[in-house]
C-alpha cells in the first residue's frame, strides 16, 4: 500500500524563491469525495495522473497515483471534477537535506502560499527553512480538496 507522510506549512516571506530547483503548473480538480477517500485528477506540466487518498490520520493516509494521457486528465477536468478547480504552480526546493514542495496559488484561492514536505515516517526530523511559518498539518482548511469546495478569497 502506498502511503504518503506529508507535513504543510504557511509560507511568511519569499526567500525560498532563491532555492527553486524547478516549477510546474499544477490543474487538478476532484471527481468524488466520500467518508473514507477522495479521487482526484490532475495536470502537472504535460502529464496528468490519477490519484486516490485515504483519510488522514496525524500526517499519514494511503496514497495510490497513476499516471494517465493527459487529454484524458484535461477533459476529466473540463467535465467531471468539482469546481473551482485547483490551480497553481509547484516550486521545488531544497533545504537541509529535504525535497520542499512550495504550492502558489491562483485563481479564487490567490495570496495563499503553502510549503509541504514529504517524510519516511512520521517521526523524521528535518530542518525547519526560515521562510516556513505556522504548521497548518492538521487544519482541514488547507487541505486541497476543502480549498476546491472553500477557496481561501471566502475565508
Amino acid at each position: 500500500m502506498g502511503l504518503e507522510i506529508e507535513r504543510k506549512f504557511l509560507v511568511k516571506n519569499a526567500s525560498w524563491r532563491n532555492a527553486v530547483e524547478d516549477r510546474k503548473p499544477i490543474l487538478q480538480g476532484y471527481l468524488a469525495e466520500a467518508g473514507r477517500a477522495t479521487v482526484r485528477v490532475r495536470t502537472k506540466g504535460d502529464r496528468g495522473f490519477l490519484t486516490i487518498k485515504g483519510r488522514t490520520t496525524g500526517v499519514t493516509r494511503s496514497e495510490f497515483e497513476y499516471e494517465i494521457p493527459i487529454d484524458d486528465a484535461r477533459a476529466m477536468l473540463e467535465t467531471l471534477s468539482s469546481l473551482p478547480v485547483i490551480d497553481k504552480v509547484r516550486h521545488r526546493v531544497r533545504c537541509g537535506g529535504h525535497l520542499w514542495e512550495v504550492d502558489v496559488f491562483a485563481g479564487e484561492n490567490a495570496g495563499l502560499v503553502l510549503a509541504e514536505i514529504e517524510l519516511a515516517s512520521e517521526d523524521e526530523s528535518f530542518e525547519l527553512p526560515d521562510w516556513a511559518g505556522a504548521e497548518v498539518s492538521d487544519d482541514p482548511r488547507y487541505y486541497n480538496s476543502n480549498l476546491a469546495r472553500h477557496p481561501f478569497c471566502r475565508w
